[in-house]
């Protein structure tokens, strides 16, 4: 597939040939692979050094895959279900007190940290020649009460891992999408100096 993606300035390739798509062909994804994809978004960067994200992880074939693709909804279920692995990122509300110095203290940054995590392991699945799509329609609760997730963790997002297969395999609605999507001029959001008016989304402005 040619990638139809250019960079307004020169950027490294991998940031271009990154893409989220739904295809995937029902391989198993050997151990190895998804521990190196997981210890790249370990070495993200964190606010504090606080570290506040959290992987749950099911891949095909073993004994957690049936309940990790239940956690999908439908529709993401429809072609999550033939993904390798699949990866829950969560991320810790509270940031850890240090002794007398530091009570613990709820954290604005949690969610921007466990995010830069989720695009380490992203650039590292790229690397591998795996693809990776991020996913909010999941079922929190499902996963909170059937996981045991802690109350001071928030779930974020459900992570399909593996690699490519046949776009035919999809929905013909889902085919037609099945490409790069594009990305909005750096003119348009990125500026010097003062926030300018024109930058507010019109539903907003009015």
């Amino acid at each position: 597939m040619s990638n139809p993606r250019n960079a307004d300035h020169p950027i490294e390739s991998i940031f271009l040939n990154r893409w989220s798509p739904r295809s995937y062909d029902a391989s198993e994804m050997p151990e190895a692979d998804l521990l190196r994809i997981l210890e790249a978004a370990r070495w993200a960067q964190s606010c504090y050094n606080i570290q506040p994200w959290r992987f749950l992880y099911a891949r095909r074939g073993d004994a957690h895959w049936e309940q990790y693709v239940s956690f999908l909804d439908d529709f993401n279920r429809a072609w999550g279900q033939h993904a390798s692995s699949l990866v829950l990122v969560l991320s810790d509300r509270i940031m850890p007190g240090d002794g007398d110095q530091r009570p613990d203290l709820p954290s604005h940054y949690h969610s921007f940290d466990a995010g830069a995590a989720a695009t380490h392991m992203a650039l590292q699945a790229a690397a591998l020649d795996y693809n990776a799509h991020a996913m909010a329609g999941i079922l929190f609760d499902d996963i909170k009460d059937q996981l045991g997730v802690p109350e001071r963790f928030k779930i974020e997002i459900a992570v399909a891992l593996g690699r490519r297969g046949e776009k035919e395999s999809l929905p013909d609605f889902l085919q037609e999408m099945e490409a790069p999507s594009p990305r909005k001029p750096l003119s348009e959001i990125a500026f010097s100096g003062s926030f300018p008016a024109h930058a507010i989304p019109e539903s907003e402005a009015a």
